[in-house]
């Protein structure tokens, strides 16, 4: 087995609990062994980069000093965590001089979305999968960290991302062009300016109902909490009605290869799923 850092963050340790579990168990399916780092602690999303610019890099050092030692590669699922780790390292290795805890830049870090869709990995999917989406129409939401900026994160299509589309075909999902797959949805300004947070997720789920998608798929916690707590106040800030499941890209992957605690996972849902999925036959 491959064996691979982890580091979950502390979302996934309580509000994105299914994303984490979800993580874990397609990992375990594609031979992946994940070692969560030892004593981490939190990176300093989303506050900390507000206030203190020092102690924002010192968090997210300190956490990837801790990485480096391991000489393998970081698995971060947050795309929160997965920013402020890259931006961390930019720093050191443009001002080496100012090194935190040892950090020198050398742990080759990954969002959990970019790495399950790598080429191999995606083979290897494809070989696994037991119960393709069929009939499932998805719309893909990469939020905008996940590709933003492109200077951090090497994303080259960072308007019109596509990787998370073909990791969905080869699910078996049909995956839907529409226009707000990189939009942001606010995450950030959720305690200090709901207004726009009801906004721009209000506006997300109108299109997402728009393209008649069964559901949404994304790979971020923040995003996640917005979509799938909020949709009665969404409504009503819209002018509008929404049940559309919101879902993480590694639960499908879980449901696709046929993942014993797969219904487990989506049974966590606020916007609840399990009757979208039961109807086309997918649990």
């Amino acid at each position: 087995m491959k064996e691979i850092s982890y580091y979950p963050g502390c979302s996934l340790h309580g509000t994105a609990k299914e994303y984490d579990e979800s993580i874990r168990g397609v990992s375990e399916l594609l031979g992946l062994q994940l070692r969560e780092l030892e004593d981490w602690t939190c990176c300093g999303a989303s506050s900390a980069h507000c206030t203190d610019e020092a102690l924002a890099i010192d968090l997210a050092a300190r956490n990837l000093a801790l990485a480096e030692k391991t000489r393998r590669e970081l698995l971060v699922p947050c795309v929160a965590c997965y920013s402020r780790f890259k931006a961390a390292e930019k720093e050191v290795k443009e001002h080496s001089k100012n090194v935190p805890f040892g950090y020198k830049g050398n742990v080759p870090i990954r969002y959990s979305l970019d790495f399950f869709c790598d080429e191999p990995i995606l083979v290897e999917v494809k070989k696994k999968r037991t119960k393709p989406l069929k009939g499932l129409k998805v719309v893909c939401y990469y939020g905008c960290l996940t590709v933003r900026p492109p200077k951090l994160t090497g994303i080259k299509r960072y308007e019109d991302p596509d990787h998370m589309d073909r990791l969905m075909e080869i699910l078996g999902a049909e995956p839907i062009p529409w226009s707000y797959k990189a939009d942001c949805c606010g995450a950030s300004l959720v305690m200090t300016r709901t207004d726009i947070v009801r906004r721009l997720s209000g506006k997300i789920l109108s299109m997402a109902k728009e393209a008649e998608a069964d559901c949404l798929v994304t790979g971020c916690p923040m995003c996640h909490a917005n979509l799938d707590t909020r949709q009665d106040e969404l409504g009503k800030e819209v002018g509008d009605h929404f049940d559309i499941p919101i879902l993480y890209f590694s639960e499908l992957m879980g449901l696709a290869m046929g993942h014993k605690d797969a219904k487990k996972w989506l049974g966590h849902h606020i916007t609840n799923p399990l009757k979208m999925l039961n109807t086309k036959g997918l649990i």
